[in-house]
């Protein structure tokens, strides 16, 4: 028997309801679980700091948190109005960047400890990349808040292209992530089923952060062609 138009919406909102609050959980627990796993004292950390610590949060929870705060099923905001939650979002990614940066401080002072070589890894490459476009993403996101400063180019036009440069972001940060998970500490810490649990992290809130950037952008484009 076939689902009605209706049923199908309504199946449709309950999973993306679902889907997102996993999402939460996933970027509130996994950095909790790195935060218990990068004790102090650890070889790869570095004063009182662990190395991980940084860097996991901020793609982990403070990037997600921001994305999904206009999320129209499972923001935590979504009472609140469009100017609170986009304040909230530019709280959340400036943290998120300070975050991005003081992990790469520590890293590379760590390497010059004890004599290793600099971003010689696809995870050192990928993060230091991550660092350096969510600083570009930042700054982007200054014309948001002029659109005057950039003629022949409307405000709608501003968000699709910040919105989509995000998202690119966000799935760079991701895999930098992912490779640091395939690195010798976490797969020596992390191993069995904990390990393939680790890399599904990053996987499930990449497609949730997808899926509302696709719903709230593009496919509202294209259907307006």
């Amino acid at each position: 028997m076939a689902l009605t138009a209706e049923t199908e919406s309504r199946l449709y909102r309950s999973l993306r309801v679902a889907a997102g609050a996993a999402a939460h959980l996933v970027a509130l627990g996994f950095p909790a679980a790195v935060a218990v796993l990068a004790r102090p004292g650890s070889s790869e950390g570095v004063w009182p700091v662990p190395v991980p610590l940084p860097s996991a949060p901020q793609f982990s929870f403070l990037m997600t948190e921001a994305l999904l705060i206009f999320s129209p099923e499972t923001s935590l905001l979504r009472s609140f109005s469009r100017k609170v939650r986009v304040r909230a979002h530019w709280a959340l990614q400036l943290l998120a960047l300070l975050c991005a940066l003081l992990g790469l401080g520590i890293i590379t002072y760590n390497k010059h400890l004890n004599g290793k070589g600099h971003f010689v890894t696809w995870h050192g490459l990928t993060g230091l990349l991550a660092v350096l476009y969510a600083g570009g993403q930042c700054a982007g996101g200054v014309l948001l808040l002029y659109p005057k400063l950039i003629k022949n180019w409307t405000l709608a036009k501003l968000k699709l292209y910040h919105a989509t440069s995000g998202l690119v972001g966000y799935l760079l940060g991701c895999a930098s992530l992912m490779l640091g998970m395939c690195s010798l500490w976490f797969t020596t810490t992390v191993t069995g089923a904990s390990w393939y649990l680790a890399m599904l992290c990053p996987l499930i809130t990449s497609l949730v952060i997808m899926n509302q950037v696709s719903n709230a952008y593009l496919y509202r484009k294209r259907s307006q062609h």
